[in-house]
């Protein structure tokens, strides 16, 4: 049975709050990427800094790729309980882009997120971790040194009931239509042997009715089923999914310089958090 929290004026995501996040981040120069150290810890900072004023216990966790630290930032929402949640977005970017929607928006719709949960008045029976990774884009994606595999390989899966984890993807640009609905869409992208939370997580995002959901359902075996940071958690036995804001057909902009804050439908974003923070808070 699908709780049904209500949503006041306090659970509503923040249009200016969501442009802030994406402004600063993608003003950091040099871009993002792996090289970059310095901006890649100055994103830390930030994040951290944002999760931090939530309240909820904050942490970094730091290891070590070619040579260089990189970390990812973690709140925990109630610490305490023994069924968790997990939603997670990585704040690197691809060689020399902005990274506006690739993954400056997620960060954003994250850091969002936490500060709804936070503000509300919301008593959850599960604790939700927050984490903002780094390294998931190459040369470092499909390998030990992602900041997602280095998350999930540190879980503690013996004493603790993970419920799910999602992966949000570029959730900032929109089209104006896709083909099978005027809606604009968020799409959930799962594995078969997790096909009832993919569906679950499906059906929660289209509770509002705002924003359509489509279902990508690909064979646990597909070299590509597993396009972000939702792949390092099902070696641990943990249902993931990515979710992704494009509509369908993918952003034009994908892993390059026109990857721009100018491209993102902030509005759409805004309601896209909205339907997110109900599926997360009603699991």
């Amino acid at each position: 049975m699908v709780k049904r929290l209500s949503f006041g004026r306090e659970m509503e995501a923040k249009k200016a709050t969501l442009y802030q996040h994406v402004n600063f981040l993608t003003s950091l120069y040099p871009y993002r990427n792996y090289r970059n150290i310095e901006s890649l810890n100055r994103a830390a900072d930030y994040i951290e800094d944002a999760l931090e004023k939530t309240g909820f216990p904050t942490s970094r966790q730091i290891w070590e790729a070619e040579g260089h630290s990189y970390q990812n930032i973690i709140a925990a929402y109630r610490p305490e309980k023994p069924q968790r949640f997990i939603i997670g977005a990585h704040y690197d970017v691809y060689k020399d882009s902005p990274g506006a929607d690739d993954n400056a928006s997620s960060v954003a719709g994250l850091l969002e997120l936490a500060r709804m949960l936070s503000e509300s008045n919301l008593e959850l029976d599960y604790g939700i971790d927050f984490v903002s990774y780094c390294l998931e884009e190459p040369p470092f994606f499909k390998k030990k040194e992602m900041g997602s595999y280095v998350h999930a390989d540190s879980l503690d899966v013996k004493n603790t009931e993970y419920l799910g984890m999602i992966a949000l993807e570029m959730i900032g640009y929109y089209h104006e239509k896709n083909s099978d609905s005027d809606k604009k869409s968020l799409i959930v992208s799962g594995i078969e042997r997790y096909d009832d939370f993919n569906k679950r997580i499906s059906k929660l995002l289209r509770v509002r009715r705002t924003i359509d959901s489509a279902r990508f359902t690909h064979a646990d075996t597909d070299k590509n089923n597993g396009p972000s940071d939702h792949r390092n958690y099902w070696k641990y036995d943990i249902p993931a999914v990515m979710v992704i804001g494009t509509g369908g057909g993918g952003n034009p902009n994908y892993h390059t310089i026109t990857d721009t804050i100018e491209t993102l439908d902030f509005d759409t974003m805004t309601e896209a958090v909205n339907c997110l923070a109900y599926a997360l808070f009603n699991f």
